[in-house]
């Protein structure tokens, strides 16, 4: 958490390997595109983060911009064990991060 100068909202399984990256806050884009493992980095807090998280087998999500997270979204990611973090980074600049940490962006669809 620290490369993101990120607080964990809700722990989900904190132990599981994150295989790529997805950034974006069009939800239907993220179902369409966002590839199973991911850490999915967006501005989007309400709780249908989660139900698409959960759709797409995504472990993490990185809220940006130090936005507030809906209780209702972290109860239910909890109830997933879906991790959610919060960044003061901008998406630009948490994406940079994870990049230099050596995940790969990733997308479904060629």
């Amino acid at each position: 958490m620290q490369p993101l100068e990120a607080t964990v909202l809700a722990p989900g399984n904190m132990e599981e390997e994150i295989q790529g990256g997805y950034c974006g806050d069009l939800l239907s884009d993220c179902i369409a595109n966002a590839v199973e493992g991911s850490v999915w980095v967006t501005v989007q807090s309400h709780p249908n983060v989660i139900a698409v998280a959960t759709l797409v087998g995504i472990p993490c999500v990185v809220v940006v911009n130090n936005y507030e997270v809906d209780e209702e979204t972290l109860a239910r990611a909890r109830n997933e064990g879906i991790t959610v973090l919060r960044t003061p980074l901008s998406a630009f600049e948490a994406v940079s991060r994870l990049a230099a940490l050596g995940v790969p962006g990733k997308k479904r669809r060629g």
